[in-house]
């Protein structure tokens, strides 16, 4: 059961919130077509795209490498793919990063026998805190080139960095980035994203979910600061048995804690 403190500091956090951050953006935009739309839409600078589908954290599974979670994952009615990632620290913008959410996107449109002319055209699109590219441009879109020609390498991939820290409202661009870093719903400029920050913020079904979106976040940390703690004491040599009491975790999570630890 959650005490009032808690419950006073998932207030005043719900009240902080952006859809630049991480919590928010990933139940505000899954299943949210229009949010998505809309989005994608001033980005591209198309009035035509149509979204069919949108979920948040979808992980891309590599067998003999590393998976990913893509934040914003998008189909349009033509089965175009979009991944969009909310990144504030420079570090998680870096162009090979980029590289290999396109390759990963790519492998997961294909099924066993199907031609690689079945390859749709796809998207990876940085919303990105600070100017990681340097240009002092609020947009920047990353094509192959045939360098002998200086003419366009068509293979439908894509790559597009938008730069947050421009947020001037004379753009379409500029006011959506305004609304990414807004806390108030009612300093936005799109009614698409302002009305749902309102359920968000004020509503009690909307303040209700963010709650449990905490919940699920200090449950998390509680459980890695436990397997950091469980580690230490495997390291002093004290009892799988010992440690499984002292930290809540399940016996078998401390053997495979061991198991790794001595590989």
């Amino acid at each position: 059961m959650k005490n009032e403190s808690q419950h006073q500091d998932d207030l005043q956090r719900i009240k902080s919130l952006r859809l630049i951050d991480d919590e928010f953006m990933t139940v505000f935009f899954d299943n949210y077509i229009e949010g998505a739309e809309l989005l994608l839409k001033i980005i591209l600078n198309r009035n035509d795209l149509k979204v069919s589908e949108v979920r948040t954290q979808k992980q891309m599974k590599n067998l003999q490498g590393r998976d990913v979670w893509l934040d914003i994952y998008a189909s349009d009615l033509d089965g175009v793919k979009y991944d969009v990632e909310i990144q504030r620290a420079d570090s998680g913008a870096h162009q090979k990063r980029a590289r290999y959410h396109s390759s990963m996107v790519d492998a997961d449109m294909l099924k066993p026998g199907d031609s690689f002319t079945d390859l749709r055209e796809n998207y990876v699109i940085f919303i990105t805190e600070n100017d990681v590219l340097g240009l002092e441009e609020p947009i920047y879109h990353i094509e192959r080139t045939i360098k002998e020609g200086n003419v366009n390498f068509d293979d439908g991939e894509h790559i597009i960095y938008v730069n947050g820290s421009i947020r001037t409202k004379d753009t379409a661009l500029g006011k959506l980035m305004n609304d990414f870093y807004s806390t108030d719903a009612d300093d936005m400029c799109y009614e698409e994203l302002s009305g749902r920050v309102k359920d968000y913020k004020k509503s009690a079904e909307g303040v209700e979910r963010m709650g449990s979106v905490f919940d699920e976040i200090r449950e998390e940390t509680r459980y890695e600061n436990s397997c950091e703690i469980a580690l230490k004491m495997i390291g002093m040599g004290i009892s799988t048995e010992q440690i499984a009491e002292a930290t809540n975790l399940p016996i078998e999570k401390v053997i495979e804690l061991a198991a790794e630890k001595s590989a």
